[in-house]
Parts: C-alpha cells; structure tokens; sequence
C-alpha cells in the first residue's frame, strides 16, 4: 500500500514537471512575440507611466504635420481625444499622407513614439481603376496571325 502511494506521488509530481516545462516552452516565446494594439490615448496613458514595451499605436494622421526628415518622417497622429508625435524610420507607404488612418509600430523614445512600420487602414471594399481602352481594327489580328 505504501509503495503504491509512493509510485502516486513520484507520477503526479513527474507529471506536473512535464507539464510545467512544456507550458514554459510555449508561453514564453509566444508572449515575447505579441504585439499589442492601442489608441492614441491608451498609448499615452503607458507613456506617463513610464513603459518600454513594443506595440501599435492607432490613429489618424494630423493635418499639416508631416514632416520629411533625412531618416524617415515627423508627424502627429491622433484619436480625437489625445494626440502624439511620431518618427518613423524608413520611407512611408504610397498611401500615407495627411488625414489618413495609420497603424504604427515601435515604442516610446521620450515623449516621441519611435516607429519602423507603418500600416495604411483601408477599406474592405475593392474598386479596380477604371481603364480606358480603344482598340484599333486596323492593329493586329485576334487569331495572333501576323505574317
């Protein structure tokens, strides 16, 4: 009776080592890999606090303050509450400009948001541009029958 309690006992704690170990393997990479997303006033908010982590901060772009700079680009971005000033590195997207809806990623550096990804916010909703084309009856053939 003992030495079957005994065998209880070395499997549950066996178990719960295993299982320990395999959840420390999975939780901590997974939790060094997440990226939080936050609005303009919950990122300021961390700020104030005094925080270093990584995440995205939403918001829209604010008229007449984009700026080039020699790394990147200055500008504000707000979420109609709070607003906060941004320095990308690297070249903005195509889409990127005054008023628009931008994710970016990065941290705080000071009171600046230092970002190295910026994400334009789009639609869901996809229009081709319209194309105007002529075709000549005179060039070419259909049947690609040129001799």
């Amino acid at each position: 009776m003992i030495e079957t309690r005994r065998f209880r006992t070395r499997y549950a704690v066996a178990l719960a080592v295993a299982v320990a170990a395999v959840l420390w393997l999975v939780a901590g990479p997974l939790r060094s890999n997440v990226t939080y997303f936050r609005t303009v006033s919950e990122a300021v908010e961390i700020r104030t606090a005094g925080s270093d982590e990584r995440f995205r901060i939403m918001g829209e772009v604010v008229p007449g303050s984009v700026e080039e700079t020699r790394q990147g680009v200055r500008f504000d971005v707000t979420d109609g509450a709070e607003t906060a000033s941004v320095l990308h590195r690297g070249d903005p997207p195509e889409l990127f400009g005054e008023d628009v809806p931008v994710v970016c990623e990065g941290r705080w550096d000071g009171a600046t948001f230092a970002s190295d990804r910026i994400m334009i916010r789009h639609g869901n909703d996809y229009e081709p541009p319209d194309v105007d084309v002529e075709v000549d009856a005179g060039e070419g053939s259909a049947s690609g029958d040129e001799r």
